[in-house]
């Protein structure tokens, strides 16, 4: 899968890295195989919880055979483990504009979580080609993506 080749190229995993993930959903890229790959590197990987509606996520410690429940909306989610930080969060896009804000499903959870982070980690929106628009129209609250990689190898930076 491109999406999965370009992550290798634009991502240097190191030994104790937190990485957010996402497990997917809705027809979203699955990452799947590349958040083994990530685990074996030595790097902890992370998957988004809502632990609340309308609240930010929680990011919590996922890793091969790992107990997982249904969350919010049925998604799979991580059974147990406390909250961390990521260094990197790898976000689905279902659109994204030239000035790499991000669509998505329409929730908040990433904008609102990404907005309190500090420091901010690297933000990398991953999603298909052929979801480029001319701008979503962001809102003050909307955090841009520090990188955007689509299924066609296009790599774009802020």
């Amino acid at each position: 899968m491109a999406l999965i080749e370009g992550l290798d190229q634009i991502v240097t995993l190191e030994a104790g890295m937190n990485v957010a993930v996402y497990w997917p959903i809705r027809g979203e890229p699955d990452l799947r195989s590349w958040m083994e790959r990530t685990h074996a590197a030595g790097a902890q990987v992370l998957l988004p919880v809502v632990v609340e509606e309308h609240q930010p996520l929680e990011f919590h410690a996922w890793s091969p055979g790992c107990r997982m429940t249904r969350g919010f909306w049925n998604i799979l989610v991580p059974a147990d483990g406390a909250a961390r930080a990521p260094d990197l969060v790898v976000a689905p896009l279902v659109g994204v504009d030239r000035d790499l804000y991000r669509l998505g499903n329409g929730g908040g959870y990433y904008d609102r979580s990404l907005a309190r982070l500090a420091p901010r980690p690297r933000i990398i929106g991953v999603g298909f080609s052929g979801c480029l628009l001319p701008s979503i129209y962001p809102m003050p609250w909307d955090v841009p993506m520090s990188e955007v990689l689509l299924s066609d190898g296009t790599h774009l930076k802020r």
